[in-house]
């Protein structure tokens, strides 16, 4: 294998940086893991979906700012290396800068963002292989001064690949989200990344229906494109919850588009209101993680 290839074993693995971003810092240990990788975050929820196109990156974005709008400290990473979206739909365009040996994250719409997208030249593909990913999600996480947070969003890439399990393998998840649409390709899909989550000793803490039914903008007549309650059917039988319907609306895509989240731009708007109510359901659910938390950390002290 020729040196210059991208798959040549390197000593160390640095983040590919544009011109005038900061100099990423050397990632934790793992003696440092999970123990003091994210000291200051009170739960990490990755977002994920089996495949791609579902608009999980457009929920995640608005679950975290529904998130601000409730009062919470939130911060969303941009774990999506491949494809990463959360700066175009935030409209994010500063770059975050270094302290020390410290990144600082960027902060927009009152949430604190890293992501890929700050340290590729314009245009650019990336071309990794797994330990170089791992370390990439080490250093997003150990390597980013995000302080004092109540809430992490983790906007994953689609599948089951080595982000998703570099993650589970080095912090403790509160617990993961899966998004879908309808349509029972998707829902197959979707289901591996439930097992997945599981037999990673991850809680699931239920599945989004994204794009559950088109509401026209002309006269407001609802039409089920990929088919309606897929997901609720899914969730029912594979024994997780079911935390709401995101419609399909011509604004929730242009809002995105335009770096102004349907959440913050059209803050009185139904689509608003569904990502507000899945809100309040992944909260509920999140409640029930810590009891049940709480309850086996008694019953280790007991016993």
């Amino acid at each position: 294998m020729k040196k210059d290839s991208p798959d040549y074993p390197k000593s160390t693995h640095t983040l590919p940086m544009a011109p005038t971003g900061p100099t990423p810092p050397v990632a934790a240990s793992p003696g440092e893991i999970p123990e003091k990788l994210l000291p200051g975050v009170g739960s990490v929820i990755p977002v994920a979906s089996g495949k791609g196109g579902v608009g999980k990156s457009t929920v995640s974005a608005n679950l975290a700012l529904a998130l601000v709008r409730k009062g919470a400290r939130v911060g969303i990473l941009d774990a999506d290396v491949y494809g990463p979206s959360i700066p175009l739909i935030l409209g994010v365009t500063a770059k975050p800068q270094s302290v020390g040996d410290r990144i600082q994250p960027v902060e927009k719409y009152g949430l604190k963002v890293i992501s890929m997208a700050f340290f590729l030249p314009e245009g650019e593909a990336l071309i990794w292989r797994g330990p170089m990913l791992a370390k990439a999600v080490e250093q997003f996480l150990g390597g980013v001064e995000w302080g004092e947070l109540d809430y992490l969003i983790v906007d994953l890439p689609p599948g089951t690949g080595d982000i998703q399990l570099s993650l589970c393998q080095r912090i403790p998840l509160t617990g993961a989200v899966i998004v879908s649409t309808p349509q029972e390709a998707a829902l197959q899909v979707a289901e591996r990344a439930v097992f997945m989550f599981r037999k990673l000793n991850c809680p699931v803490l239920g599945i989004i229906e994204n794009m559950s039914h088109y509401l026209c903008t002309h006269c407001g007549e609802r039409e089920e494109i990929f088919g309606y309650g897929g997901c609720r059917r899914a969730a029912e039988r594979i024994g997780t919850a079911f935390l709401g319907e995101i419609p399909l609306h011509t604004k929730v895509r242009a809002d995105s588009d335009a770096g102004h989240p349907t959440v913050v731009a059209d803050c009185d708007s139904p689509q608003s209101r569904a990502f507000l109510d899945v809100t309040d359901r992944l909260l509920e659910e999140i409640a029930k993680e810590s009891r049940k938390a709480d309850s086996a950390t008694e019953t280790r002290i007991t016993y």
